[in-house]
């Protein structure tokens, strides 16, 4: 009988530094852990953006997502929900047509739909995402120390979709928390923790 897999701690990139194990999975990954992945985002636009591309991402790999990213940032104007708030029949039909993102009509519609109710956010929506954000927290040691989703996003979750959001629950929410820097889940040994030069 063999023993269980320990808990996934940090693990030493190609230039032997220490990151989160997801980060080695695929090339795309390390760029986007080293530079974006929990670093504060504090624009409607780019929250909108993490909050869309989560939602794409549910029941698919993120790493299909992340390598259509560029694709959805052009075909959804950046991700502006100003812009997106306006698109109408032909503008959806143009995304269903659109091999470069994921063609799913109701992730599509719910983007649309996010974006109108984006705009109306008394405050913005960054604004909004950030008031969720807690003290600090203990830094995961192991990817088993990370939660899908927490008190906090499950609020956040439901505030969103009493402004008329959908594609929005906790787990969904806690991710776009992650993306954004709202909560800090790099592991405690990643070399992503330490303070900048």
């Amino acid at each position: 009988m063999s023993e269980p897999a320990a808990p996934a701690g940090a693990v030493p990139g190609p230039d032997g530094l220490l990151r989160c194990p997801w980060a080695l999975g695929a090339a795309e990954y390390g760029p986007y852990h080293d530079t974006e992945w929990g670093r504060p985002v504090r624009s409607d636009a780019g929250i909108f953006e993490r909050l869309s591309l989560e939602a794409f991402q549910s029941g698919l790999s993120w790493l299909t997502i992340l390598r259509k990213r560029e694709n959805f940032r052009v075909a959804f104007g950046g991700f502006e929900p100003e812009v997106i708030a306006a698109f109408g029949p032909a503008d959806e039909g143009r995304l269903l047509a659109d091999p470069g993102i994921v063609r799913n009509r109701a992730k599509i519609r719910a983007v649309i739909g996010n974006a109108r109710a984006a705009v109306a956010v008394p405050g913005g929506l960054a604004a909004l995402v950030w008031r969720y954000a807690g003290g600090a927290q203990p830094a995961p040691v192991t990817l088993a120390d990370v939660p899908a989703s927490t008190t906090a996003s499950q609020a956040c979750a439901r505030e969103l979709r009493k402004l008329g959001f959908s594609f929005v629950g906790p787990v969904t929410v806690y991710a776009a928390f992650q993306a954004c820097g709202v909560v800090n889940d790099h592991l405690s040994d990643c070399f992503c923790r330490r303070p900048g030069p």
